[in-house]
């Protein structure tokens, strides 16, 4: 049983992907503590001049400490309208731009009040579109206690794990001995992110999923798993 654990984001990148579809069952974690200004809300997209941010506004004021699950979006913004213009008006020339903006159309001409639903309703259509049969949990619904990475071992050890694979990300501040006792192996996700056709000259690297699938569509999901390095593609 090959697990991995990962919180959230506003359309993701590609490496996000690379990760669910090689392990067994992906842990959504959703019931930590929501980090400001951070990829749970925001992510970026190609532009001539190089790259530029789209963030979905959320409400944090006196509300220290809430959990990811808990973050409203302030719709007080018009930030639907503003996040299709901006693909419209920087991918509207990428070749698959016109088979897949009418996911986007939808997601936009929808309102929505908590962000987690966002994030995972964009996550599911990736998840489908890419054909992973990776298992889905949320920590939210797990029985694991614990705090850091005594609550990432917990969550490993309930979900029967004998491998866990973080991402590099977590290497500063992952306790990797904590792992010892329940036999879980610890490996890293050391992706090496593919070069690929961008709508404008040079090439940018870690954009949105978007990106990647605007400009090589059906081709997405080889180029995404060309970047791994565990041998297993």
């Amino acid at each position: 049983m090959i697990v991995s654990i990962m919180q959230p984001g506003y359309i993701p990148w590609l490496g996000f992907f690379e990760l669910m579809a090689r392990v067994n069952t992906f842990v959504i974690y959703d019931d930590v503590d929501y980090d400001k200004e951070s990829w749970r809300n925001r992510n970026r997209i190609r532009t001539p001049e190089g790259y530029t941010w789209m963030t979905v506004p959320v409400i944090t004021k006196g509300r220290l400490g809430q959990k990811i699950i808990e973050v409203e979006i302030d719709n007080r913004q018009n930030w639907r309208k503003k996040h299709l213009k901006s693909l419209v008006q920087y991918y509207s020339k990428a070749p698959y731009f016109r088979k897949y903006i009418p996911f986007f159309e939808d997601i936009y001409g929808r309102e929505w009040n908590m962000l987690f639903d966002l994030d995972m309703e964009i996550i599911k259509y990736f998840k489908n579109l890419f054909k992973i049969e990776t298992k889905l949990v949320y920590s939210s619904q797990l029985k694991s206690g614990g705090q850091k990475t005594k609550r990432l071992v917990a969550i490993c050890d309930e979900l029967n794990a004998s491998i866990y694979i973080s991402a590099n990300g977590a290497k500063p501040y992952l306790e990797v001995q904590q792992f010892d006792a329940p036999e879980i192996k610890v490996e890293w996700q050391e992706y090496e992110h593919p070069v690929y056709p961008q709508v404008f000259d040079g090439f940018i690297s870690h954009l949105s999923i978007v990106d990647l699938l605007f400009n090589c569509g059906e081709h997405s999901f080889d180029i995404i798993t060309s970047g791994s390095t565990s041998g297993q593609w």
